[in-house]
């Protein structure tokens, strides 16, 4: 329970994580805008490649992954949080999601494919994303 100057509010923390997409959130739509107009053509979270990547360009072999910066564990000010509550248990959750990562960037690696990791906060400079998007997809 949690509770304010007024009243107490039920907290159930599984409804709320219950409620977090994993495909189709507002940073993967954005990155799929931007792929769309240098190139469109691409596949969405393809179960028949490592890591079921959130966007596939299966012809040029190479897998974007839009990653939250805390599921994921990066080094930014939201990745290194840590909620104060149970937070053994998410520490090794997201140290399982960086090492499930690990692998699936070593078995695409193994197949030939190339993989880019965008991650949710750079997509505050939508330039710098649009142009390594170009980069890769011109290659």
């Amino acid at each position: 329970m949690k509770k304010t100057k007024t009243k107490t509010i039920p907290f159930d923390r599984s409804a709320i994580m219950r409620a977090v997409r994993s495909r189709d959130t507002g940073p993967e739509l954005l990155v799929r805008q931007i792929a769309r107009s240098i190139s469109p053509g691409y596949r969405l979270d393809r179960k028949d490649i490592p890591g079921r990547p959130d966007i596939a360009y299966v012809s040029r072999k190479l897998a974007i992954f839009v990653h939250g910066c805390f599921w994921h564990g990066h080094d930014c000010a939201r990745g290194a949080r840590l909620p104060k509550t149970n937070s053994e248990y998410w520490k090794n959750k997201i140290a399982r999601n960086v090492r499930r990562d690990k692998q699936n960037d070593d078995r695409l690696a193994q197949l030939g494919w190339r993989s880019l990791v965008i991650w949710e906060c750079e997509l505050r400079d939508i330039d710098r994303v649009r142009a390594r998007l170009e980069r890769l997809l011109s290659a």
